[in-house]
């Protein structure tokens, strides 16, 4: 591999205690394979060929369950601090790297490889810091607002709960779908901190504060409409499970 190739990192170490289970999220059947299975295939079909998966509750169960796959490394993330505290785990294995890592979720069947490949075309065309993948949702209730200067500039996200009311009705949601140039996410990550109400380190953060250092970062609506849906409950599960079902029809 060389330095400019990308890696991705997949954050799978959550239990996901909204499911009821005591099976590790990112292992819940979807038409019956895990639904981290889905992602890695979206991440394949996108042309990376270097996995780091961030495993934590349950890490040996999630190992086993992807032998299979093949190809992949594994980070640990002993404590569950948090989405950035999951990517600080996978620390070593972004060192080094001088091209993209695209940082993404386990948890999201229905990520689409075109859109993965579309955020790194859009990186290799005018490298940034940062560039997020994001969606229009006509319900945008729960997620974090993406904010724009008068010229269309990412300027932030706000999250609902912090929001304003005019800011609520921005239909342009964060997905969580992020590809960093690798030295800045890694210098981002230094810059976390977890004076927040849940006592974590949020990737989330990340952006912001790299465009406070000047860097640029970009807000990408390129996400398919069918990206929208996650996976927090057992109800989103069978939806999840229900768009599937349409597309392999």
């Amino acid at each position: 591999m060389t330095t400019s190739e990308a890696i991705a990192v997949v954050m799978a170490a959550g239990k996901g205690t909204r499911m009821k289970s005591e099976l590790p999220k990112v292992l819940f059947p979807v038409l019956g394979r895990p639904m981290i299975e889905y992602v890695l295939d979206a991440i394949d079909a996108a042309g990376i060929g270097r996995v780091v998966v961030v495993v934590g509750y349950e890490a040996d169960r999630v190992r086993t369950a992807l032998e299979s796959k093949g190809g992949l490394d594994f980070a640990l993330q002993a404590e569950q601090l948090g989405t950035g505290h999951a990517v600080m785990s996978a620390r070593e294995h972004i060192e080094g790297h001088e091209g993209p890592v695209l940082v993404v979720a386990g948890d999201s069947p229905l990520m689409q490889g075109p859109s993965l490949a579309a955020l790194l075309t859009d990186y290799h065309r005018r490298p940034a810091a940062c560039i997020m993948g994001t969606i229009h949702r006509p319900d945008p209730t729960g997620l974090g607002r993406i904010l724009r200067d008068a010229a269309g500039n990412f300027i932030g996200v706000v999250e609902e709960k912090d929001a304003t009311a005019e800011q609520r009705r921005i239909t342009e949601v964060n997905m969580s779908y992020y590809v960093f140039h690798a030295p800045d996410l890694l210098a981002a990550l230094g810059e976390l901190r977890t004076d927040n109400a849940q006592g974590e380190y949020y990737i989330t953060d990340c952006p912001g504060h790299l465009l406070a250092a000047g860097k640029e970062v970009r807000a990408l609506p390129v996400l398919e409409a069918c990206e929208a849906l996650g996976v927090n409950t057992v109800d989103d599960l069978a939806a999840v499970e229900a768009e599937l079902a349409r597309q392999f029809s």
